[in-house]
């Protein structure tokens, strides 16, 4: 019979049983202490290790993230900053051009006054050589013109704007308000100027004797050289003869003042009246004078009336037109406004 002997456990081993299955034996492995102790702290560190790795590309990751934030929100700030400038840009032009535009309103206004006193002109005096201009019609620039109020019948595609295109607009607009007040500087100089001419025209057209003095208009004696009617003799006609009734209404050839009313043997009841340029008017052989001297007369007024005053064979006006003292034939002045 053996004994067996029971050796002592060695202090630096540890013995680990190794079940794999209940029904398999249990198997014993040793091994040492200083490893058992080693592996869980192995163990340990390779996992704070990798904590530790995870943290810093964390850390990473996370400054990353920080950075770009901070850089897209300073793009933001800018394309702000930049949209806020030019949106007060925009505003510092509308309010300009919206200054301009009153001024230029104001401007045409007055524009409108000066040209409507032009026309109260020509439609006082008449349209003679006017053309094709309707009356009341001078130009366009009158302010109650419905053209610039048109409401009705708009529309069209939508087409978005770049402020961008915005701020040339405004820039372009500045430009037009600019030449559109040069032009109005022009035409403030020019229009009192225009407006005097008017006048001046005016008076002109009506002092000018043009107007047929006689309801009549059959010429007896020319001017010009002919046989005196009570002696026979060549002599000298000053004026024209025209035919007519006693009484019939003699007429202002032109505007002007009446600087004669006298009789005398050879004139009969006779007017002078004066007119622009030098000119002057006599009416011979009337039956009425119906005006003062210095009185004021129109084109086309009545002065007197017809008849056989004076040196005369019969009721006729003798019309004659002198032009700075001298006599001069009347009837071309006539007929340029009797054809």
């Amino acid at each position: 019979m053996k004994t067996a002997s029971i050796g002592l456990p060695n202090p630096r081993r540890i013995t680990l049983l190794v079940l794999k299955d209940a029904n398999q034996p249990v198997k014993q492995v040793q091994v040492s202490k200083p490893l058992v102790v080693a592996v869980p702290l192995i163990a340990l560190l390779s996992l704070s290790g990798l904590i530790v790795s995870l943290q810093i590309q964390s850390n990473r990751t996370i400054d990353n993230l920080e950075s770009m934030l901070q850089a897209q929100q300073l793009r933001f700030e800018a394309t702000v900053t930049d949209k806020d400038a030019a949106i007060e840009r925009l505003q510092n032009e509308v309010i300009a051009l919206s200054g301009q535009s009153r001024e230029m309103m104001d401007r045409m206004e007055r524009m409108a006054e000066l040209e409507t006193e032009l026309q109260k002109f020509i439609d006082k005096y008449g349209s003679e050589g006017s053309g094709s201009q309707e009356p009341g019609k001078l130009s366009s620039l009158s302010m109650d013109d419905s053209s610039w109020y048109a409401s009705d019948g708009v529309g069209g595609e939508f087409i978005a704007v770049h402020e961008t295109e915005i701020e040339q607009l405004a820039e372009d607009t500045r430009k037009q308000f600019a030449e559109m007040s040069k032009l109005l500087d022009e035409m403030e100089r020019n229009m009192p100027a225009t407006l005097q001419i008017a006048e001046q025209t005016q008076i002109k057209l009506a002092g000018t004797p043009t107007e047929w003095p006689t309801l009549s208009q059959r010429i007896t004696s020319n001017f010009g050289y002919r046989s005196d009617p009570f002696s026979g003799r060549a002599a000298f006609h000053a004026g024209i003869d025209i035919a007519g009734k006693t009484g019939d209404p003699i007429y202002a050839a032109g505007a002007g003042k009446v600087v004669t009313v006298a009789s005398d043997s050879s004139h009969g009841k006779y007017i002078v009246i004066e007119h622009p340029e030098g000119l002057e008017s006599w009416y011979l052989h009337l039956s009425k004078i119906t005006v003062s001297e210095g009185d004021e007369v129109s084109k086309g007024q009545q002065i007197g009336k017809l008849g056989n005053t004076g040196r005369s064979t019969g009721p006729h006006l003798h019309f004659e037109i002198l032009k700075k003292g001298k006599t001069i034939d009347p009837l071309p002045y006539l007929k340029s406004n009797n054809g």
